[in-house]
């Protein structure tokens, strides 16, 4: 069994070589222990895709955990599935054609797959790249504005600190110089998944590296990370000392 024991793994199927290397040197940052393959273009070396090589990339990311693959343009989807057909049955059944933009949706999950969440957990961060483009758009941020910060207005419960009321949260403030980038973004997000407990970070899910990054956080940004749970407090805390620390970037 080749990948990362106990970790889902990540396939990148393109028609271009260099993209699916670059994918995997950019996700790589932030997911480095995680068992990322690149498979792209032909056998030749050429423009195209290949079945012996999408072939070879998911025996050599499958850890016995399962696999998430993404693919660039519809004929790439072909030939993984068509890699997926030829598959033991066995193998087939945890091997996932993943319905999602290429590089933000292999990015969230190679970060949720270096969280150690499962194979449904890793596709499902892939998928959210589609419904949080589906956002960008219906907010106008598609043509390239940056997506409004939702206001936080802080409440008596933020100034209570966390622990102190029933639903715990905490503002902040973003110390990094280049703002919550994807490196620290991810850090962000591996810490929050190994709570339990739902968190957000001005209401957007903390577990969501899309989400978080949809955010748009530059130094200064002031930010609320807050729990509906009131056994959230030590997550919220976690959290929120790992962005006062500055990542150790600031």
């Amino acid at each position: 069994m080749a990948g990362t024991p106990g970790k889902v793994g990540i396939v990148y199927v393109s028609h271009s070589a260099k993209i699916a290397d670059g994918l995997v040197e950019l996700a790589g940052q932030m997911a480095g222990t995680a068992s990322l393959v690149a498979a792209g273009g032909t056998d030749q070396g050429g423009i195209g895709t290949s079945f012996d090589k999408v072939s070879a990339a998911i025996g050599a990311a499958d850890s016995g955990h399962g696999v998430a693959v993404f693919c660039d343009l519809g004929s790439a989807i072909l030939t993984a599935e068509t890699a997926l057909d030829f598959l033991d049955e066995e193998v087939r059944e945890r091997v996932r054609i993943v319905s999602a933009p290429l590089v933000e949706g292999g990015v969230a999950a190679a970060v949720a797959a270096e969280s150690g969440n499962d194979l449904d957990a890793v596709v499902a961060a892939g998928e959210s790249a589609a419904e949080s483009s589906g956002r960008q758009d219906a907010l106008g941020a598609g043509s390239g504005e940056i997506a409004a910060v939702p206001v936080f207005e802080a409440g008596a419960a933020a100034e209570s600190g966390a622990g102190a009321s029933a639903t715990p949260s905490r503002t902040v403030t973003i110390v990094n110089r280049d703002g919550l980038h994807a490196r620290p973004a991810a850090e962000f997000v591996k810490l929050a998944s190994g709570f339990d407990t739902k968190v957000t970070v001005n209401g957007r899910d903390a577990k969501s590296l899309l989400g978080i990054m949809s955010l748009g956080l530059t130094k200064g940004s002031v930010v609320e990370i807050a729990s509906d749970d009131p056994a959230g407090a030590e997550a919220v805390n976690a959290l929120a000392d790992l962005v006062e620390s500055g990542f150790g970037e600031a």
